[in-house]
């Protein structure tokens, strides 16, 4: 890309646009806010002229509970009822009927799809604005979750609270429909990163990128864990915080590194191709060791060897009887039987059966559906589709599912920042937090110098390609965020998982610039 970033009137023109995109989010989050609240101001202003009346006080207070429990519990057409009763009120009727009428049959589907729109739209435009300063989208995305649900403490006020998930409320459907969407784009997203992997690749890398991987995933681990215990002593949850800390430092985010590759065209570089298939390998290992953790916490003091190694043996098996369907060939059958049908977007529906029904048998095997997901993406090759028939022969699954994509995948990240907690800052452990796990995920990883064994090779460049954590660090945060202890505790409580975000967020902005240092050392290979 061009050094020369944005001319001046590109830049006002794109000013304008996020001031005009930020106005419409702010205006139809107050129209959300005062429509919500305007028909009980109505109401308590029609019963103004009752209220010396106690008697009809008491009655305007019993038929507006009874109103209320209508609008969630019957059909529009029950309301009649209690509209009816309250007709020969005089001015109580009329605060009745217009209640009713402006609030009373409000859809909560709206909701959603109004908590849809804010999302989408802020994830793009802030993702578009970051790649335009040369930083991934994510990063994008991920501010502007932190700024959404921290807005009543920037600002005072509750616009976008609706926004976020209460599992112990019934009535916040919006926030709880929108975690179950992230959920998906998070499984969605675990598809993707498998089918960006070629079981190939991970077989050939050479002994430097597989000892690069193990670098990777044990370093940051130890160090992890060490800076948890020393912070974290406070904590009830004596190892088990510590010990999910380490695991949410083991991998590396591949698609970051990849890009930065991609632009500079070092992809045929040596040290590319070791960074890559060790990033590969470490995703793989960074889940078996996440489900190893998730697995041993739960277990808490009923915990023993023998159940360490049955939780080994099934994330290996797992992984295995997976690999073991695509030598088979399962999914090219399931792709040919596909093909006889004549309906549209078979070839996403089929790759979706298939990535859904991994993630569930995952997950009955007390493993975390994203496991599965990676494992389903993993065996699925484009010789699986495009050899059964001219149907699919110059279809590329990645494509086919990028608009699916494009639509849940951002909800994950807008809504993992928005589960950040600014306040939680104001406490300076979880600054020293945030820095310690920075300091030791950098440094972790640059330990994978060590494993690079062949002479003559860029052994920073492979160090520095392994340090951000982007995507995957946040997907082991969130699922720690879902995680209890045997004694009930949540394992990453808001102030961790604030200090992770920072990590991520970090580590995801220092790599690009340093990467590219480092690799404009070393000449690229000389072209055949």
């Amino acid at each position: 890309m061009s050094s020369r970033f944005l001319t001046t009137p590109r830049k006002r023109a794109i000013s304008w646009r996020a001031v005009a995109f930020f106005g419409f989010l702010s205006l139809a989050a107050w129209v959300h806010h005062n429509v919500d609240s305007a028909p009980v101001a109505r109401a308590d202003e029609a019963s103004g002229p009752a209220a010396s009346d106690p008697s009809a006080e008491a009655q305007h207070s019993d038929s507006d509970s009874h109103k209320q429990s209508d609008v969630h519990s019957q059909p529009a057409g029950d309301h009649n009822e209690h509209g009816d009763a309250d007709h020969g009120e005089g001015e109580h009727g009329e605060g009745s009927h217009g209640e009713e009428h402006s609030g009373g049959h409000k859809d909560p589907v709206a909701e959603i799809l109004l908590g849809i729109t804010v999302i989408l739209l802020a994830a793009k435009v802030t993702g578009d604005l970051f790649e335009r300063i040369h930083m991934p989208a994510v990063l994008g995305e991920l501010t502007i979750g932190i700024l959404l649900g921290n807005w009543h403490l920037l600002t005072g006020s509750e616009y976008f609270d609706f926004l976020k998930a209460d599992i112990t409320d019934a009535s916040a459907l919006t926030g709880n429909v929108l975690d179950m969407l992230s959920r998906i784009g998070v499984v969605l997203l675990l598809f993707e990163v498998g089918l960006e992997s070629r079981v190939k690749d991970m077989m050939s890398v050479g002994v430097s990128s597989l000892l690069v991987a193990l670098l990777g995933v044990v370093a940051p681990m130890v160090l992890g864990f060490g800076v948890g215990y020393l912070l974290l002593s406070e904590s009830s949850a004596e190892w088990q915080v510590p010990a999910f800390l380490g695991a949410t430092l083991c991998a590396t985010s591949v698609g970051i590194t990849a890009r930065v590759i991609k632009d500079m065209g070092r992809n045929q570089d040596r040290e590319s191709k070791i960074i890559l298939g060790a990033a590969v390998i470490d995703d793989v290992l960074g889940l078996v060791v996440l489900a190893i953790v998730s697995g041993v916490i739960q277990k808490g003091a009923d915990f023993e060897v023998m159940s360490l190694f049955k939780i080994v043996g099934l994330s290996f098996m797992f992984l295995a009887v997976s690999l073991g369907l695509g030598v088979i060939q399962l999914p090219r059958t399931l792709f040919r039987w596909a093909s006889y049908l004549h309906g549209h977007g078979m070839l996403v529906v089929t790759a979706l059966v298939i990535c859904f029904s991994f993630s569930y048998a995952a997950n009955m095997v007390g493993l975390a559906p994203i496991i599965g997901a990676f494992a389903a993406g993993l065996i699925l090759e484009g010789t699986h589709y495009q050899d059964v028939g001219d149907k699919w022969r110059h279809h590329h699954l990645e494509e086919a599912l990028s608009p699916l994509s494009a639509l849940m995948v951002p909800i994950f990240f807008v809504v993992m920042g928005m589960s950040v907690n600014l306040s939680a800052f104001g406490d300076s452990s979880v600054w020293l937090l945030a820095t310690g796990l920075t300091v030791v995920a950098i440094l972790g990883k640059l330990a994978c110098y060590c494993g690079v064994t062949e002479k003559g090779l860029n052994r920073l460049a492979v160090g520095l390609g392994m340090i951000p954590r982007g995507e995957v660090g946040l997907i082991f945060a969130a699922e720690g965020k879902r995680l209890f202890t045997a004694t009930g505790e949540r394992v990453i409580n808001d102030s961790t998982f604030s200090a992770i975000v920072v990590m991520v967020m970090i580590t995801t902005m220092v790599t690009p610039p340093l990467l590219k240092w480092a690799m404009s050392k070393s000449a690229p290979p000389a072209s055949t």
